[in-house]
């Protein structure tokens, strides 16, 4: 008999519990750390050094600051949101380190961009995201010109925030590269569907932000597995060593992240504190998509980095085999649920063999009650969890159909895996459907005070 908390494991993963783990170990010592410094600023001036000790710390290159950042921008066709993102990234940096690349759009997004005030260059011909930040780089000279590339999605919003927590970590010369931390924009005039589906995503990003990718970027055991594309910032010295561009892939942020690892570049910085707004699907047509295309991205990423003898490789096998283990059990579950309720509802069905043994296996491993302390209940805590951290009780309100949803994505999810590794992709893209988000709309405050170190 599988136990409940057997379930709550296969569906929770030991991923969630190792990083999770790891991420408290992190936390603890950021507050050590916190605490020598106050015992440091409390032993008074750097004359007060006993004899014979050192003059003090090594200097180190001048720190970064916003002057340094390049802003790149790749848009096709976002005439909807790109005025809110360049305002609100050029009240950040100087207006003269932004810079759109138009591939091929046919609505009004360079014009926009232009009145806005940023550098603008368009491709001759639709050659998708990866393609239009080669070309943009190369173009724009970024590389020569600047210390970090910033790459920002056209519907992303970075909160004031942003660079005064992520650019520090880069003060550690062994960070290639540092991770926004996402919310999702809820927009009032989403249908009660879209609400289903905006909560589901901002589930899915605090909690996989707050226990995955904050363990996961612990420097001493840094192994993750996405530095997502909608924010993040970039060392310009070790771009030419990234493949931005191979062919055959559908999205590019994968292959940056596992070329980090894989070439041994460096490692990735995330701050809780460094925080940006995106859209996400609104209609369960984009949310189904968006999530193809991000899973094929994936599973394309995989076969085309072979395994080496690190640690990225082993948390990353880790991370794949749950990912279709959980996957497959919630494509089972619906079936499992059938089986173990329909004795009840129909009497005289324990008579038909077939069923009556399909019934008896499943019933010597598995109870109702089980699946319900083992799935529901743990689906339902991560919902309260979330709605009581990120202050949104409208969670609560929708939170039953989340499961739901995580049987679409794991249906998504191994329906991708034959597409990724036996097709090959252009790269070309279509956004969402985006939507106007009023600039009045109230902000929720960010996952974690500012300027949260290393």
């Amino acid at each position: 008999m599988i136990p409940w908390w057997g379930l709550a494991v296969l569906i929770l993963g030991a991923n969630f519990m190792l990083w999770g783990s790891i991420g408290v170990c992190r936390l603890a010592g950021m507050l050590v750390a916190k605490v020598r410094a106050r015992r440091a600023t409390r032993a008074g001036p750097a004359g007060d050094r006993p004899p014979g000790s050192p003059a003090g710390p090594p200097r180190r290159a001048r720190p970064l600051t916003v002057r340094d950042v390049a802003v790149l921008i790749p848009a096709h066709n976002e005439a909807v949101v790109i005025a809110d993102t360049l305002r609100s990234i050029m009240a950040l940096v100087p207006p003269g380190n932004v810079h759109v690349v138009s591939d091929a759009s046919t609505d009004g997004t360079v014009d926009i961009a232009r009145r806005a005030g940023a550098n603008v260059i368009e491709t001759s011909t639709n050659v998708g995201k990866a393609g239009a930040l080669r070309e943009a780089m190369d173009r724009f000279g970024l590389i020569h010109r600047f210390r970090v590339v910033m790459l920002l999605d056209a519907d992303t919003r970075v909160e004031p925030g942003y660079f005064d927590a992520g650019l520090p970590m880069f003060d550690n010369p062994e960070v290639v590269a540092v991770a926004g931390c996402v919310r999702t924009a809820e927009g009032r005039q989403l249908s009660p569907l879209g609400r289903v589906l905006v909560g589901h995503r901002q589930r899915i990003y605090a909690i996989g932000q707050r226990v995955l990718k904050f363990g996961q970027t612990w420097l001493r055991t840094n192994a993750t597995h996405i530095v997502p594309g909608f924010a993040s910032m970039y060392r310009t010295e070790v771009l030419p060593h990234i493949e931005m561009n191979p062919p055959g892939l559908v999205i590019e942020d994968f292959n940056m992240t596992f070329e980090i690892y894989q070439k041994r570049l460096g490692k990735v910085g995330f701050t809780l504190s460094a925080v940006a707004v995106t859209q996400d699907p609104g209609t369960f047509r984009d949310y189904v998509r968006q999530t193809r295309r991000w899973a094929v991205g994936l599973w394309q990423t995989v076969r085309r980095h072979p395994p080496r003898a690190n640690l990225f490789t082993a948390m990353l096998a880790l991370l794949l085999l749950e990912l279709v283990i959980s996957s497959l059990l919630f494509l089972l579950l619906p079936l499992l649920l059938v089986t173990l309720t329909l004795p009840d509802l129909v009497p005289g069905t324990l008579a038909w063999s077939p069923f009556a043994q399909v019934h008896h296996e499943i019933a010597a491993h598995m109870t109702l009650s089980g699946v319900f302390f083992g799935v529901l209940v743990p689906d339902l805590a991560l919902t309260c969890v979330v709605a009581l951290l990120d202050r949104r009780p409208g969670l609560l309100l929708i939170g039953l159909a989340f499961p739901v949803l995580r049987l679409v994505d794991a249906a998504i999810g191994l329906a991708a895996i034959p597409i990724a590794w036996f097709s090959a992709s252009t790269g070309r893209w279509k956004s969402p459907t985006r939507r106007v988000v009023p600039a009045d709309q109230p902000d929720h405050e960010a996952l974690a005070p500012a300027n949260e170190p290393v």
